[in-house]
C-alpha cells in the first residue's frame, strides 16, 4: 500500500455495527457475565492464519470501543500479512473484549476476505493495463464497506448505485429497440454529468454503441479473440471493459487482450472469509 484508503463515512456503516451487536449480544453475554469478574482487564492479539490483506480495522475498533476496549493496529487497512503475524492488539475490560470478539471478527474476516480476493486478481494482471473493477453484486446494506474493501485490495470501484452512472444492458436495449437508439435516448435524457456505458456482445454492437456516442464499452461474456477485436475497434475512441465468467485462472489472458478494465462480481459476492483469530494474551486486575 502506498497510502491508506479513505474509510467510507461512518454514517454508512455505524448502523451495521448496531444491528450486528443487537443480534449477537441481545440482552447480554450470558457466558461472560457468568464467568468473568467485572473488574478484570486484559489483552488479546489478532493472529493471522493465512496470507491476507487486512480490512475492517476501524469497524472492529468501533465494536471494541462500545465495550470499553481499545484496538491498536500494526498497520492500516490494505496492509498484507503472512500466517503467524499479529495484525492488531486489543486491551481493556476482559468481559468487554470477549463480548465484542465475534462481531469484530465477523467484520474483519468478511472485509479482509474481499480485500484479499481482490488483491489476488490485481496481482494476476500485474504488468498489463487492465484495472480490476467491482460491481453492484454486494451484500445488501454492506455496499459502502465492501467497495471500500475492494479499494483496499487494489481494485477500482464501478458506480456506487443506479444513481451515479448510466449502464445500458441487454434488457434496456431490448426495450429501446437497438443499441444506437438506447444510447441516443440516454444521451438526450440522462444528466450530462453521467457517463454512458453500454453492454455489448459483438463487434457490431460495439461499433453501433461507439458511433452513437457511448462513453465506455462493456464487453459481456466474450472469448479473448472477440475481446481483442473490440479493443482494437475502440482504441483511441472509448475505454473498454470485459466482464462475465472472469476467474483467477483466465483473468490474465483477458487482460492481455488490451482491455482497460475487467469487472468481476465475484470480488464481493464470492470472496471467502479469511482465517483470523483473537487469542488471549494476558489478564490483570488493574
Amino acid at each position: 500500500m502506498n497510502s491508506p484508503v479513505p474509510l467510507p463515512p461512518r454514517a454508512t456503516w455505524l448502523g451495521l455495527v448496531d444491528a450486528a451487536l443487537a443480534e449477537d449480544v441481545g440482552t447480554g453475554d450470558a457466558t461472560t457475565i457468568a464467568l468473568v469478574p467485572a473488574g478484570l482487564r486484559g489483552s488479546a492479539r489478532l493472529e493471522v492464519r493465512e496470507p491476507l490483506t487486512i480490512c475492517g480495522l476501524e469497524v472492529a475498533r468501533e465494536v471494541f470501543e462500545r465495550f470499553g476496549a481499545d484496538l491498536e493496529a500494526r498497520g492500516p487497512d490494505g496492509s498484507t500479512y503472512e500466517p503467524g503475524e499479529i495484525a492488531a492488539r486489543v486491551t481493556g475490560p476482559a468481559g468487554g473484549i470477549l463480548t465484542a470478539e465475534r462481531t469484530a471478527l465477523n467484520f474483519l474476516q468478511r472485509l479482509s476476505g474481499v480485500a484479499t480476493h481482490t488483491r489476488r486478481f490485481c496481482d494476476a494482471v500485474a504488468g498489463t493495463r487492465a484495472e480490476i473493477v467491482d460491481t453492484r453484486k454486494t451484500t445488501p446494506g454492506w455496499r459502502a464497506l465492501e467497495k471500500y474493501a475492494v479499494r483496499c485490495g487494489g481494485g477500482v470501484n464501478h458506480r456506487s448505485g443506479l444513481y451515479d452512472g448510466v449502464l445500458i444492458k441487454d434488457n434496456h436495449i431490448a426495450i429501446s429497440g437497438s443499441v444506437g437508439d438506447a444510447v441516443k435516448r440516454a444521451r438526450a435524457n440522462a444528466p450530462a454529468s453521467l457517463r454512458i456505458q453500454v453492454e455489448v456482445e459483438s463487434e457490431g454492437m460495439a461499433r453501433e454503441a461507439i458511433d452513437a456516442g457511448a462513453d465506455l464499452i462493456l464487453i459481456d461474456n466474450q472469448p479473448p479473440g472477440v475481446l481483442a477485436q473490440i479493443v482494437e475497434l475502440a482504441r483511441g475512441r472509448v475505454p473498454t471493459e470485459a466482464t462475465g465468467g472472469v476467474t483467477l485462472t483466465n483473468v490474465a489472458e483477458i487482460a492481455r487482450t488490451g482491455v482497460d478494465r475487467i469487472s468481476i462480481g465475484a470480488l464481493t459476492h464470492s470472496a471467502p472469509a479469511v482465517d483470523l483469530s483473537l487469542e488471549w494474551s494476558e489478564t490483570s486486575t488493574r
